[in-house]
């Protein structure tokens, strides 16, 4: 029987190989990022959102390579900091780190703001890369970065992610089969990183005491 190769919840087996060898050949002056959104616009591989799976369209594009079931163009450019391994750590960032000691109403207002694709980003990867014991993780799939503010000055961050396909104790706990899995993923969001500044924990602590 003829092997059924699997990613991200794809099947592809002898005759969608074949198919893609001849789309291959017949877009040879494409590069490979135009090649995975020529594909997925060919099949309708869309995320709910609309937007093309292209990211997923290449990482299958480049298992079935490595298997050498198929021949990719050749790569036409690297790109900086692609690589993760490669990819350089965030940069420490300087911050007033005095101890926040007032009472807890005269605080003021906390405001949260989405700092993703904004001057404050490399504010948010350098406080992870400093703070949280995991340090900084590049966000995989759709996310979202926050900062909180309090008294002008940043006393924690929040990421988000889209969730993982498979989780078998929150599918178990929820209740799912692998079609409601399938149907209803794109719903639920993942709390990749949550950390308060220490200096934001000293202002907790000596707040409440008071």
């Amino acid at each position: 029987m003829a092997e059924v190769w699997r990613y991200r919840g794809q099947e592809i087996d002898s005759e969608q190989l074949a198919f893609l060898r001849e789309f291959i050949r017949a877009h040879a002056a494409s590069s490979r990022w135009k090649l995975s959104r020529q594909l997925c616009e060919a099949l309708g591989w869309k995320q709910a959102n609309g937007a093309l799976r292209d990211m997923v369209c290449r990482g299958m594009l480049l298992m079935l390579e490595r298997a050498g079931e198929i021949e990719l163009p050749p790569v036409r450019r690297h790109i900086r900091g692609q690589c993760r391994t490669r990819r350089p750590r965030p940069e420490a960032v300087l911050i007033d780190t005095a101890p926040l000691a007032m009472p807890l109403k005269s605080l003021g207002s906390i405001e949260i703001q989405s700092v993703r694709r904004t001057a404050d980003e490399p504010l948010f990867n350098g406080l992870m890369e400093q703070y949280h014991y995991l340090s900084y993780a590049q966000p995989v799939g759709e996310h979202l970065k926050y900062v909180c503010w309090a008294q002008g000055r940043p006393v924690a961050c929040l990421a988000w992610s889209s969730a993982p396909r498979h989780l078998g104790s929150r599918d178990r706990y929820i209740g799912w089969s692998a079609e409601a899995r399938r149907r209803n993923i794109r719903f639920i969001a993942y709390n990749t990183r949550f950390l308060i500044l220490p200096k934001a924990m000293t202002f907790c602590y000596t707040s409440l005491s008071n």
